[in-house]
């Protein structure tokens, strides 16, 4: 059986430190965090008053205000980024064989601005009054429904949902699908708008959230002073294309997946596994479907959270796979934790970091907790040589994905 190989041809997201590829990498380069005071709600009740919020969606771009009725944000996210990642591609969906056409969306809790909003309409004015749009705006797979409508796809269609590692399961997901030959174009990707009242308070009561004041401090992985995650905002898309239908229409290839890896912890629902084992054996996974060796991996993007438990087993899965010497960062320390949509835009992070041959820094962290060994990249970025990367994603109920790229080369 010939398998193809799967190359990345555009991307588009929207994020707390940029709505495009270009101002999100300005942002990773120069150590502009998009971390602050939440304000999308009162949070006099709360311990926690910082997030990382988009800062000036572009809505008038692609919408109008009657969509507002019709999409949660996560939906308007995500189809954002998925008109910029088919722009970015160059990519007439029109000349497409729309039967191998597809969509991959994940995301961790979808819809969830609108089920609390039509929650609270339903205990003040009664069930009869909640809106005929609020189940399908707050279903979790219905942006990539939306997606799929928008841009004519008619092939596989599918929401992942495996908390944070949802974006890697999507993308690890899609590259299968063109590898062994069911698809030629998959968007896949993931979105999140999570930042409300409830999704807050549910993380804030598992003490998993930074209580942190200062925006500098808050967001803070392998620090030994962190104390959990920032909630962040947004979505990434990612054109997949298997590589003869990327080079048969002249497409720029901006990198190759070339290896996924996905296990699971089966330890807690909530905790990694404190040796970071299904880390370990995803990492592995991922690297092994590439036909690499350890020695092969240049740069990780680490899950790097910024809560306790995260760094110590992920640090310690990093150094039993790879050494101490291959250097490691976390975008999250810009962005907040985006759940559902982290991998995708991370995905983002390291192609942009490979083509750029630079690996930007962890923001923010001043002194790694003694039990670090890892080759934590922080203080400033680091120009470096990327030929090969791992993304690494971890989720609540154990769930693990790595997906592993490598540099384009003509």
């Amino acid at each position: 059986m010939n398998l193809n190989r799967v190359v990345v041809t555009g991307y588009g997201l929207t994020s707390p430190i940029g709505n495009t590829p270009e101002a999100f990498w300005d942002s990773l380069k120069n150590g502009k965090i998009g971390i602050g005071p939440l304000t999308k709600f009162d949070t006099s009740d709360y311990n926690v008053h910082i997030a990382a919020e988009i800062k000036e969606f572009p809505f008038d771009k692609y919408f109008v205000k009657k969509d507002n009725n019709r999409y949660d944000p996560y939906s308007l996210y995500a189809l954002y980024a998925a008109r910029e990642a088919v722009a970015n591609a160059n990519l007439d969906t029109e000349k497409l064989d729309h039967d191998r056409f597809g969509v991959i969306l994940s995301t961790g809790i979808g819809g969830i601005k609108e089920i609390e909003e039509q929650v609270e309409r339903m205990n003040e004015k009664g069930p009869k009054r909640i809106r005929p749009m609020a189940l399908p705006k707050a279903l979790p797979n219905m942006a990539a429904g939306n997606i799929a409508m928008a841009v004519g796809a008619n092939g596989i269609c599918k929401c992942v949902i495996t908390a944070c590692a949802s974006s890697n399961d999507a993308l690890g997901d899609a590259y299968r699908e063109i590898k062994f030959g069911y698809q030629d174009v998959i968007l896949a990707g993931g979105s999140e708008a999570a930042i409300t009242p409830f999704a807050i308070g549910g993380f804030q009561a598992l003490t998993a959230l930074s209580t942190s004041e200062d925006p500098e401090r808050a967001s803070i992985p392998f620090d030994k002073d962190r104390n959990g995650f920032v909630m962040g905002e947004g979505a990434g898309l990612l054109v997949l294309e298997s590589l003869e239908h990327a080079q048969k229409r002249g497409a720029t290839i901006l990198a190759e997946i070339v290896g996924y890896g996905n296990t699971c912890d089966a330890h807690h629902m909530t905790s990694p596994h404190p040796e970071g084992l299904g880390a370990i054996k995803a990492m592995k996974l991922a690297i092994g479907e590439a036909g690499l060796e350890p020695a092969d991996i240049d740069y990780i993007n680490a899950h790097g959270t910024s809560t306790p438990a995260n760094e110590k087993g992920e640090s310690q899965a990093i150094v039993s796979v790879f050494g101490k010497d291959t250097p490691v960062s976390s975008t999250k320390s810009f962005t907040g934790h985006l759940l559902g949509a982290a991998g995708a835009i991370e995905a983002i992070a390291v192609i942009e970091a490979m083509n750029h041959s630079y690996a930007p820094m962890t923001a923010g962290t001043k002194e790694l907790s003694d039990y670090i060994e890892a080759d934590v990249i922080y203080g400033q970025g680091r120009d470096l040589e990327i030929k090969h990367a791992i993304s690494n994603t971890f989720g609540f109920g154990g769930h693990n994905s790595v997906v592993a790229f490598k540099r384009w080369e003509d």
